[in-house]
């Protein structure tokens, strides 16, 4: 039996990432910062979980990982509104993620969202609760005291590991977000074809930071950026959907994970790609999801 994650300690936690990290950069399906799934098996996509514990053992549960070729997406794991001793634990959900990358290696694919990169490059970011960079610091020292420093640096390596995108071979393209519109013009998508530098998440310049903290895309401009990067598909998150998906236009869906009405969207790889309108009518609400959150 697996030592739990309150087991291991600072070393052992520092060395989970640190796994975690190599099967990240070493992915087989990995080129550049984006892993391109083949056409067979299912994807399971997401959208902002938040470290909500009880929506992502049911979405674990959902995605039938011990099936082959069974794929899923996972972003914007940390900073959730639920502190401990005014802290926040959520370093804990990316151990989770972790875990299960070794258990179902090639597989899992945390995505690089806009939290995640503000917690790895010290950028002030709130979601209501605080500060959360500064909350998730306090949550590392209350748990590791002088060791905090060790598992801090391991999860900045693991979250710059991280691809920036998704895509399959039928034409989904998986991301925490879009540029925004103002951000467009000046987007060099060569970036996705080669390993990302930390100028890239430089705040405002950088491509990883304009591609997850991208805002307010139409339909008219998603469509004209599906046909530009031959993508029949966006699925994206970053936006509050009260409904848990919103389908903008038919080539982008974006979802909510961390609510009371999240959802997730199952994807046959072997099918034609569906319209985003049709992809948000087959979204599953999680609380629906049978089977022991714990």
């Amino acid at each position: 039996m697996k030592p739990s994650l309150d087991q291991l300690g600072a070393e052992g936690v520092a060395s989970l990432f640190g796994r975690a990290t190599r099967l990240l950069r070493g992915d087989p399906n990995r080129r550049g910062c984006v892993i391109h799934l083949p056409d067979r098996g299912r994807l399971l996509a997401t959208g902002d979980l938040h470290d909500h514990p009880i929506h992502f053992a049911k979405v674990v549960a959902f995605a039938q990982l011990e099936q082959p070729d069974h794929h899923l997406i996972l972003h914007e794991l940390i900073h959730g509104d639920r502190l401990m001793h005014g802290a926040d634990l959520s370093w804990r959900m990316l151990a989770k993620v972790a875990t299960l990358m070794e258990t179902h290696p090639g597989r899992v694919h945390p995505m690089l969202a806009n939290h995640e990169i503000a917690q790895a490059f010290d950028q002030p970011v709130s979601k209501g609760a605080g500060e959360n960079t500064a909350l998730f610091r306090d949550g590392l020292d209350w748990s590791f005291g002088e060791q905090a420093e060790v598992v801090d640096a391991a999860i900045r390596s693991f979250i710059k590991a991280m691809p920036l995108a998704v895509r399959t071979h039928g034409g989904i393209f998986c991301s925490h977000s879009l540029p925004s519109p103002l951000a467009l013009a000046g987007f060099d998508p060569a970036v996705f074809d080669r390993e990302l530098q930390d100028a890239d998440f430089e705040a405002r310049r950088g491509a990883a930071w304009q591609l997850t903290w991208g805002r307010g895309i139409s339909a008219a401009q998603a469509q004209a950026l599906a046909q530009a990067w031959g993508v029949r598909l966006f699925v994206a998150g970053h936006k509050h959907v009260p409904e848990g998906a919103e389908a903008v236009g038919q080539s982008l869906l974006l979802l909510n994970s961390d609510h009371e009405r999240g959802v997730v969207v199952p994807f046959r790889l072997d099918q034609p790609v569906p319209s985003a309108t049709d992809a948000a009518m087959s979204a599953v609400h999680i609380q629906m999801i049978e089977g022991d959150p714990d």
